[in-house]
């Protein structure tokens, strides 16, 4: 074993002592947390504790676009520390700047504007304020199977069960369904009927709620961490239509799905919809460094033009974050990353999983687009029960994910799915090489269940 690596590993059972000492993590109930010592990371792989190499199919947590370590990126905060590391916000500089300009070039329609924040849930949060102001009026409207942010409001209009603890039924929020024809809330058969019957409980929503209350309507293009489920044909511009009749500002959160993740610059782009706010964080710079945002339409932005935006953050615009966002923009223009990210999943994922749903019992469903895929584990699939309860996990579930990992593949795993989300730069023989991991972990795990 060598010098570097005997020091690696010393340095990840201090990493893990003082993390249990000292750290407190999210979402989690402490004294149970068991949590991977990750000690480097390259492309697509990072290593554990114990040296073990392992295929990234997280992205972490969906936001390493650029894989790990991508030498632009980290070229780039190198070179913008040793001029300027900080500045605040009041002040103009030319790496903010041209990180708007970048954003603003690939973002749709007149959304020209771009307001900086550290991360998504705040761009939430200032979106929703937004649009309170310029409507005058206070409601907004999200669906159940969504997650728009951990901060008091945007975990409010966040729609899984991590709203609950939070939830007192003040902020304002009002959720409805969404389509998701697999488990349809509409006891709809085709995805034409989804669409029709997702648009006209929203339509009656809007109605009941009182469009003259109603600021409002947050939505993720693709959900992403409640199960990438992709819309209807037809559903967001039926959402545009809506808002547009009503009144309403229509908020698209492409925090998770937009630069490149789901095979175009944003999620939207599969419908052609234009949102009047949209917001984003995560793949804007691989999230080298936080930063995330607001992309604003001229109307929304005619609002503060001289009347004051009640709103700022001490590290708007970050340059360290800008030059990651600079140079992560570059290159997705340059190495034609997100042309990369669409042939990944019409000729590697898309099919592979698909073959893997054939051939495995506890496969429901398989969806997605790019790199952007969900596996939905069912314990039956004529019943369709799922695999792990709502919100939970299971021992099945369990057992997949331990196999994976000793095989060398590091899943993302929320209740009872599988999200295949490894960075865009991933290989066609790296991807493969992931589903083949899965496809022996899933028997395994079958085989130990029986």
């Amino acid at each position: 074993m060598s010098e570097t690596t005997v020091t690696a590993l010393n340095d990840a059972d201090r990493a893990y002592e003082l993390d249990r000492a000292h750290v407190f993590h999210s979402w989690s109930a402490q004294a149970t947390l068991d949590p991977m010592v990750i000690t480097k990371a390259e492309g697509s792989h990072v290593w554990d504790a114990e040296g073990n190499r392992l295929l990234d199919f997280t992205s972490q947590l969906v936001y390493t676009n650029l894989g790990h370590q991508h030498p632009r990126i980290v070229s780039a905060i190198q070179d913008q520390a040793a001029t300027l590391c900080t500045v605040a916000p009041q002040f103009a500089n030319g790496t903010r700047s041209e990180a708007a300009r970048l954003i603003a070039s690939h973002t749709p329609g007149d959304l020209n504007r771009v307001f900086f924040t550290n991360g998504g849930a705040d761009a939430n949060e200032h979106a929703i304020r937004m649009a309170r102001l310029h409507t005058g009026k206070h409601k907004v409207l999200s669906t159940y199977r969504s997650y728009h942010g951990g901060t008091h409001l945007a975990v409010n209009v966040t729609g899984d069960p991590r709203r609950w603890p939070s939830d007192n039924g003040s902020d304002g929020t009002v959720h409805f369904f969404g389509p998701f024809l697999y488990r349809s809330p509409f006891h709809a058969t085709t995805e034409a009927e989804e669409c029709q019957r997702a648009l006209e409980h929203l339509e009656q929503v809007i109605t009941l709620e009182g469009a003259s209350t109603i600021a409002a309507v947050v939505l993720e293009p693709i959900p992403g961490t409640a199960g990438v489920m992709i819309p209807p044909a037809g559903y967001l511009e039926g959402v545009r239509d809506l808002c547009d009749r009503h009144g309403i500002v229509f908020i698209a959160d492409e925090v998770m799905a937009g630069f490149g993740r789901s095979g175009k610059w944003f999620a939207l782009e599969h419908a052609d919809v234009v949102p009047d706010l949209l917001t984003f964080a995560k793949g804007v710079n691989s999230g080298y460094v936080p930063l995330g945002g607001v992309a604003i339409n001229e109307a929304i932005y005619d609002t503060f033009t001289d009347r004051p935006y009640p709103g700022g953050l001490t590290y708007s615009g970050h340059p360290l974050a800008c030059a990651a966002a600079v140079a992560t923009i570059r290159a997705m223009e340059d190495d034609r990353i997100v042309e990369h990210a669409a042939d990944l999943g019409d000729t590697v994922l898309g099919p592979g999983l698909c073959e893997l749903a054939d051939k495995h019992d506890w496969i429901g469903e398989v969806r997605g687009t790019g790199a952007f895929w969900a596996i939905e584990f069912v314990a039956d699939q004529e019943t369709r029960e799922p695999l792990a309860p709502y919100g939970g996990s299971s021992p099945e579930m369990a057992a997949i994910l331990a196999a994976c990992k000793r095989r060398g593949l590091l899943p993302f795993v929320n209740f009872n799915r599988i999200h295949i989300v490894p960075p865009l730069t991933t290989t066609v023989q790296e991807a493969r090489q992931g589903l083949a991991i899965l496809d022996k972990a899933l028997t395994e795990a079958r085989v130990s269940a029986q």
